[in-house]
């Protein structure tokens, strides 16, 4: 059976560019919106990590860094062993429009999973994307 491979999410942001890129690619814009605490090594091949209050962490791997436009990483797949080499891609894209920026963030990689873990993969980061960039709206309307 084939599964789709990827979700796609688009905001519309009434910042700037360069006010989006710094909430996305900064230890303290991460550790707002989308964890409690982040570290982050801004550059491909560098490394960020994310914390949350609970003890759930996400290690990320920077592999695209073109500012202020795009910014892309891969993590861990939620629901497979931390040793699991398997991972999906994130990138962001940053668009200036005439009110702010438009957001896209695309998700992909999730066609390599088995059935199981992808419907809690899949379905999981669905909802968590619909979560985070509404907190990252919340963040940049608050800053």
């Amino acid at each position: 059976m084939s599964f789709p491979d990827h979700i796609e999410r688009t905001v519309e942001v009434a910042h700037p560019p360069a006010k989006v890129w710094a909430a996305l690619t900064t230890a303290e814009g991460l550790g707002a919106w989308f964890g409690n605490q982040a570290t982050i090594d801004l550059r491909p091949g560098g490394s960020a990590q994310m914390t949350w209050d609970g003890g759930q962490k996400a290690d990320l791997r920077v592999e695209r860094v073109e500012e202020p436009k795009v910014f892309g990483y891969t993590w861990q797949i939620s629901g497979l062993p931390e040793d699991d080499p398997r991972r999906t891609y994130v990138e962001f894209t940053l668009e200036p429009t005439a009110a702010g920026t438009r957001l896209t963030v695309v998700e992909s990689g999730f066609a390599q999973l088995p059935d199981d873990a992808y419907d809690a993969a899949y379905k999981g980061n669905i909802e968590g994307w619909a979560h985070e960039l509404g907190e990252l709206v919340d963040y940049l309307d608050a800053a």
